[in-house]
């Protein structure tokens, strides 16, 4: 009963909330038009901002010969607009309109690439410029061209004549007063952030009065009021919005620096707060953990945005308002989600893996979540955000939250986790630790999940327990039939084996390895699926523990370094 309550009114809510914003958003915009956003054009383009994303020559050459290869697809346009073709999915076609491709043809460095890109932008004005519908309208996209367009403008205007540098400004100013027209409108998400940072790049890279700077300016501050909290992580709780946002907010910083402009108030502190966020959850190897839709992301990447980042000090033991620990010794760190899913539209990226953790020694990941796919997809994304895909418990083969299926909702969440009870574990100069408890089951199973876990100061033992615990906190009663399973998903690039006495060995290619051992229960090997990885999907193992509440209301488990890695040669 509690179950079907909670989750009906927390389903009524979001329906009465979506409903209200879709009545809001539909009564500001009114009726969307190229007509109703013409008008005059600027005469000059004033400042083109740095991108830094990392960018590679040769795709500029397959792009001259046709051939777009961009979220995971390769489409051969055989000489016809791409522009003009069905696209091959919805991510491709993103990929394609925001025009961040245009980097590649800037790093080829030569005329013959430079018109290629102004021919490409002259074909999208002619085939898209004044439609205003669809997905290369789409907020994300026009905010992602925007940004793509002032970044890389030099090459495009390279050597144009001036009916296309016309088209080309009046496009853009035609794109600006429809994204600023809709900005509004948009739910409090990273989208909107990105919306924000365009037009504020847009106050500054075309000839505008200081109200209309100060204007964008202030709007970008309220951006990061609601969605940068105190901690400096963004409310959708996922690590990778903050590179995201961090890559394009840091050309802005610089494009107000360099035009003598004043930031907006909380630029610096807000993105100081987001720096101290993403070392947060960087692994001992550099590379970003798997949290609520993060995915693998190249060191280059990486390294190219916190390059810039001006914080000092070891990164935060923990996160109090996006609710994340971090257990770190020297080079072993454990990141653990203790935290409970953001709300409404916040939530659509949300994934089930409250108290899972991942660990990371030197230069190996060794427990990880299963991570979601590095290009969108609709195969892999609905099993990415499961439960079973996380280093944690599930049971009766369920997930700790609900998600809608609603295309009215979207994916947001609808059910499950409400409340996560932290508490640190007596340190006492031994160990490093806490006890989490959450509440996704209660409803549907009248189960709570505890998971405890020790970090010792040696940095070579790894403790944790897995509770299963009635609403008062007392153990599972005798009879419940509940099946739960504590899973811990491997690295791909790990070797796993099973000795004899049931211990699993889990190596690295430097020859570092850790066991793992289990009281009471013996830990099974599997096969598994890493979704978060550079080049797709791959295969994995993953070690299971399996328990019935009734049984056994808990287990003891724990992680051994029994060899560290070999010195490089």
């Amino acid at each position: 009963m509690a179950f079907s309550v909670l989750d009906s009114q927390r389903s009524a809510y979001l329906y009465g909330a979506e409903a209200w914003r879709r009545f809001v958003r539909r009564a500001a915009l009114g009726r969307i038009s190229a007509m109703r956003f013409a008008g005059s054009a600027p005469d000059r383009l004033v400042v083109a901002p740095i991108d830094l994303r990392i960018a590679d020559p040769h795709i500029a050459g397959e792009i001259y010969s046709g051939r777009f290869a961009l979220a995971g697809k390769l489409v051969d346009t055989e000489g016809a607009s791409p522009f003009q073709m069905e696209p091959a999915d919805p991510v491709f076609a993103r990929s394609l309109h925001g025009f961040g491709w245009l980097r590649h043809m800037r790093a080829a460095d030569h005329d013959l690439a430079f018109a290629n890109a102004r021919a490409l932008v002259d074909d999208w004005i002619t085939v898209e410029g004044r439609r205003l519908s669809g997905l290369p309208h789409a907020p994300e996209v026009v905010a992602t061209r925007l940004i793509s367009w002032f970044s890389h403008s030099p090459i495009v205007l390279r050597g144009a004549d001036h009916g296309f540098y016309r088209r080309f400004l009046k496009s853009i100013a035609l794109q600006i007063r429809y994204l600023r027209h809709i900005a509004g409108a948009m739910p409090a998400d990273a989208t909107r952030f990105k919306a924000r940072i365009a037009l504020a790049m847009a106050s500054l890279c075309l000839p505008a009065g200081s109200g209309a700077v100060r204007s964008a300016a202030r709007h970008l501050d309220a951006e990061f009021d609601q969605q940068i909290l105190p901690d400096g992580g963004h409310v959708s709780r996922n690590p990778m919005v903050l590179l995201d946002l961090l890559t394009d907010l840091l050309p802005l910083r610089q494009t107000y620096i360099n035009l003598g402009q004043k930031p907006p108030r909380h630029m610096a502190a807000g993105m100081d707060r987001m720096f101290a966020a993403l070392r947060f959850f960087r692994h001992a190897n550099g590379e970003l953990a798997l949290f609520n839709g993060a995915s693998a992301v190249s060191a280059d990447r990486l390294l190219a945005v916190l390059r810039y980042d001006e914080t000092s000090g070891a990164p935060f033991r923990e996160m109090p308002h996006l609710n994340f620990q971090r257990l770190a010794v020297s080079d072993v760190v454990v990141l653990a989600d203790t935290g409970a899913p953001p709300v409404s539209v916040a939530s659509a990226s949300a994934h089930a893996g409250c108290l899972s953790f991942e660990l990371s020694s030197g230069g190996n990941r060794f427990i990880v979540n299963a991570g979601a796919a590095v290009h969108a997809s609709p195969d892999y994304g609905a099993l990415a955000r499961l439960t079973a895909a996380h280093s944690t418990v599930s049971l009766n083969d369920s997930s700790s939250l609900r998600i809608s299926q609603s295309g009215y909702l979207g994916p947001v969440v609808i059910g499950g986790v409400r409340r996560v009870l932290v508490e640190p574990l007596d340190e006492s100069g031994k160990h490093l630790g806490f006890s989490a408890t959450h509440d996704g089951y209660l409803g549907p199973l009248r189960l709570l999940h505890r998971r405890k876990m020790r970090l010792l100061v040696s940095g070579h033992e790894i403790q944790g327990r897995d509770q299963l615990l009635k609403s008062d906190h007392s153990p599972a009663d005798a009879g419940d039939k509940t099946v739960a399973v504590a899973r811990f998903h491997i690295h791909p690039t790990i070797a796993v084996a099973q000795s004899d006495d049931g211990a699993i060995h889990l190596t690295a290619a430097d020859g570092e390895t850790w066991a793992f051992l289990a009281r009471d229960v013996t830990p099974e090997i599997e096969d598994d699926v890493h979704f978060a990885d550079l080049a797709g999907a791959r295969a994995s193992k993953l070690i299971s523990l399996s328990f019935v509440a009734g049984e056994r209301s808990q287990v003891d488990w724990k992680l051994l370094r029994i060899a560290l890695p070999r010195a490089s040669e």
